[in-house]
């Protein structure tokens, strides 16, 4: 018998924290990349749970996107950051979304390629 993993999902989020939580991973998009997750983590942390879950996994993802993007750009003094920074650019656009939609249907979205600094 196989036993197959599924994502955690979130049970009844209401629509106050499905927007913060949706929030905290377009935050880039916003142009407020880790301030938001990061404040909304401490705001909410002790109110929801579900909410503080969400904005740390941003709060990871945006801080180690910006390490990936800092030795990518590094890396163009080598010439392979040709190739790198396009791809840390488009893991910067493609995992937030994914990340919004999986948090609107309820899943908990784990970022790939993420430290847990947090």
């Amino acid at each position: 018998m196989s036993t197959q993993e599924t994502p955690p999902t979130i049970s009844q989020i209401t629509s106050d924290e499905k927007m913060w939580i949706v929030l905290s991973h377009l935050s880039v998009f916003l142009g407020v990349g880790i301030l938001l997750p990061l404040i909304v983590y401490l705001v909410k942390k002790e109110d929801s749970p579900k909410i503080a879950e969400h904005a740390k996994e941003a709060l990871n993802f945006h801080i180690s996107l910006y390490i990936y993007a800092f030795i990518a750009g590094l890396s163009l003094l080598a010439v392979v950051g040709i190739i790198l920074v396009p791809i840390v650019a488009a893991i910067g656009v493609i995992f937030p979304i994914m990340a919004a939609v999986k948090a609107s249907d309820s899943v908990l979205y784990r970022y790939p390629l993420t430290i847990r600094f947090i």
